[in-house]
């Protein structure tokens, strides 16, 4: 597969997520995503609103962030105020021990509570940290993603030690969801190459902070 560079940059989510992000690193990450075509860019909650021009490119951030292990109230909170900032989407981190204690119901009401908590244009992710389960807990996490109404699945934060995305699972999770439910592949895509097989495999979206770089191999239109 050849992905021409400003079709590429449809697919991604320019993102940063530093702990150390200044509202001047904001702003010109913004200005980057609008000079690079991208589809969005994806900073921190305490970030929003972004003053920065956009454009067309939408804005998405985080809730339950990085680690999931929030109470469902909060992420809920989390994700309505964002939006009430500005935010167009939301991608929120599950508690990664209800999949691996085989939890469904637990599952579905955390992800449903925070769909629950924004308005129905608003786009939300839902965060699974992939490279931390097993292929049964990935169809577990995804089913309930889809049960609760979110309409993306994402593989992971970027920050879990067990590692990012992988085509292996963005396989999985494609086969998971169906053709209807988007799938954002993010951790570690840093070169066209990675980007391309990701999308291969059967992302829909694409969380990259080395946007430039990967756009920059890409071909031209």
């Amino acid at each position: 597969m050849t992905i021409t560079r400003t079709a590429l940059a449809k697919y991604i989510d320019h993102t940063l997520l530093a702990v150390d992000a200044t509202p001047d690193k904001v702003s010109a990450l913004a200005a980057e995503a609008v000079r690079l075509g991208t589809f969005s860019i994806c900073v921190s909650p305490s970030m929003l609103p972004i003053t920065a021009p956009l454009g067309s490119v939408k804005v998405a951030t985080v809730a339950g962030f990085p680690s999931g292990k929030h109470a469902v109230e909060m992420k809920a909170a989390e994700a309505a105020l964002a939006c009430a900032a500005g935010a167009d989407e939301v991608d929120m981190v599950i508690d990664i021990g209800l999949a691996k204690a085989g939890d469904f119901a637990g599952l579905v009401g955390e992800i449903a509570a925070v769909r629950g908590n924004m308005p129905d244009e608003r786009l939300l992710k839902v965060i699974i940290e992939s490279a931390a389960l097993s292929d049964d807990e990935i169809a577990l996490a995804c089913q309930a993603a889809v049960r609760a109404g979110a309409q993306f699945v994402k593989t992971s934060t970027g920050f879990h030690p067990a590692g990012g995305a992988t085509t292996h699972a963005v396989a999985l999770m494609r086969a998971s969801v169906g053709p209807d439910i988007g799938v954002k592949a993010s951790g570690g895509i840093r070169d066209y190459a990675t980007a391309v097989a990701m999308i291969e495999a059967g992302a829909s979206r694409l969380g990259c902070s080395a946007s430039a770089a990967i756009l920059a191999a890409a071909p031209a239109d």
